[in-house]
């Protein structure tokens, strides 16, 4: 395991990685992660963008190099959103009066709108791992048809969280079928702190399926998880299912709505299961 040399927490890593945690990061530049620069593969990806009109989405955006980057293409659509208010407020000093750009102070996943593009740098790391399916369900959602989600994800584990890794397997198993993989490789134009350490990935929503988020309650074990999941990838037309790590949620992409009773009859040989959708 390779020591973390990006870290944010100035306060105890136990902290809850909340709206007050993230402020702190920014209030006292406690900001490790930050490149200070637009990272190369994403830099590439814009270049490839050829309709300047696109509506684009960074969420987590933090200093947004990448915005900056889309301003300067000419790119006339962009919309950014972060949680930490000192930060946002920042820049909306930044660009003030740029009608190209919207700045948006809010949790991203009470986020509405539709996308075209929706640009990935060091956000999906920055959540607690049990939240990844909430994270699929939501990129779905708000992607227009075909819609492109495209960006970097960490190849590698740390000691100190957040960032949170991961690895390629686990990000085909968890992506899969609610998106089509075009791209998900290596990095080889990483910026040096980050050389051999990340993924680039581009996928484009899937729009011949269904993405749905439950809550889930009375699972304790990933015996028991296991069990659950299998009974329910086996029903027709279930194309992918799985379930955050704090088994409190189910993510489920089928190529029709499952009926709700049918969930529900299956996990119900045991009491303590209920299960129950989450609106969009």
């Amino acid at each position: 395991m390779i020591a973390n040399k990006e870290q944010c927490c100035t306060v105890s890593c136990e902290s809850p990685l909340d709206q007050n945690y993230w402020d702190a990061q920014y209030k006292s530049k406690a900001t490790g992660w930050d490149l200070g620069e637009i990272a190369p593969p994403i830099k590439n990806f814009i270049d490839s963008l050829e309709n300047k009109n696109s509506r684009i989405l960074i969420p987590g955006c933090g200093n947004t190099y990448e915005a900056i980057y889309l301003l300067a293409k000419g790119f006339t659509n962009i919309t950014i959103i972060d949680i930490a208010p000192t930060l946002v407020a920042l820049l909306q000093e930044k660009f003030a009066n740029n009608a190209n750009i919207k700045i948006i102070l809010g949790d991203f996943f009470e986020h509405k709108g539709e996308y075209d593009v929706i640009i990935e740098q060091t956000f999906f790391c920055a959540l607690p791992p049990f939240m990844r399916q909430k994270y699929v369900w939501k990129m779905h959602q708000l992607l227009a048809r075909n819609g492109i989600l495209a960006g970097l994800l960490f190849n590698r584990d740390f000691d100190v969280n957040p960032p949170f890794g991961g690895n390629q397997k686990e990000y085909e198993m968890l992506f899969k079928a609610g998106f089509h993989f075009e791209k998900l490789e290596v990095a080889l134009d990483s910026a040096a702190p980050r050389k051999d350490t990340e993924l680039f990935f581009e996928f484009q929503k899937n729009n011949a399926v269904t993405v749905q988020l439950y809550t889930f309650e009375g699972i304790t074990c990933s015996g028991c998880m296991e069990n659950v999941l299998y009974k329910i990838a086996a029903l027709s037309g279930v194309l992918n299912v799985s379930m955050s790590t704090n088994f409190e949620e189910i993510l489920i992409v089928s190529q029709e709505e499952i009926p709700l009773q049918q969930l529900q009859k299956i996990v119900s040989h045991d009491e303590k299961y209920k299960i129950q959708p989450i609106k969009a």
